[in-house]
């Protein structure tokens, strides 16, 4: 295989996601950093790379891929017997529906250029703290609801899927902007059983930090 390059961000959840999928599946990779705050994302050198000029961007296999759940399912093909999406078709659909249920619902609502227009609209200094906290846990609410008391050490099963790798950066940017966790047991035990594998620690954002 080709070198892998990882273009990303640090502290970006879906950078942090494919982090993650290439530590579990044992792909080595060389990471890019995209600085968003410097405004990388939006160079013509990038935007030729990622049209969307968002991160993360993968290059693998000679392609050239976007989008980290569309990344992570293609990894996830590519080696099935890590069982980053189960193999029965059922159980493929209840994981997939986790994963999106924060990377659809959750996350486009507060990712930065969507609270930097928010800010742009009011001069309420605590604005983006206030939607931070509302919508992220509005979304783990229903999360946890989700994933209810099924059994297994993980959000699906016994151990870790797409849903997960999903999980766990949401819960990092929760903390990260003060929402109390003390309502979603099950997610902040998955959080901490995912917590204790090196492909997770690997790709935390405190590792990758400039």
């Amino acid at each position: 295989m080709k070198q892998v390059v990882l273009y990303d961000y640090w502290r970006s959840s879906a950078s942090y996601r494919v982090r993650i999928a290439l530590n579990l599946l044992d792909i080595d990779y060389k990471t890019v950093p995209i600085n968003l705050l410097d405004g990388a994302h939006k160079t013509p050198d990038y935007l030729t790379l990622n049209p969307q000029g968002l991160v993360p961007t993968l290059v693998i296999d000679g392609k050239t891929l976007t989008q980290s759940l569309a990344i992570i399912e293609y990894l996830a093909e590519l080696r099935p017997e890590y069982g980053l999406l189960p193999p029965d078709i059922a159980d493929r659909q209840k994981v997939r529906a986790l994963a999106y249920a924060v990377a659809m619902d959750i996350h486009p609502i507060c990712n930065l250029h969507v609270v930097s227009h928010l800010m742009s609209m009011t001069e309420k200094a605590d604005a983006r703290e206030e939607w931070m906290k509302y919508f992220i846990a509005d979304g783990l609410r229903k999360l946890e609801a989700m994933i209810g008391k099924a059994d297994g050490a993980f959000s699906f099963g016994d151990a870790p899927t797409m849903a997960d790798l999903c999980l766990v950066p949401q819960v990092y940017n929760a903390r990260r902007w003060g929402v109390d966790m003390a309502a979603f047991r099950r997610i902040a035990d998955i959080d901490t059983r995912c917590a204790d594998l090196p492909a997770f620690q690997a790709a935390h954002p405190d590792r990758m930090k400039p």
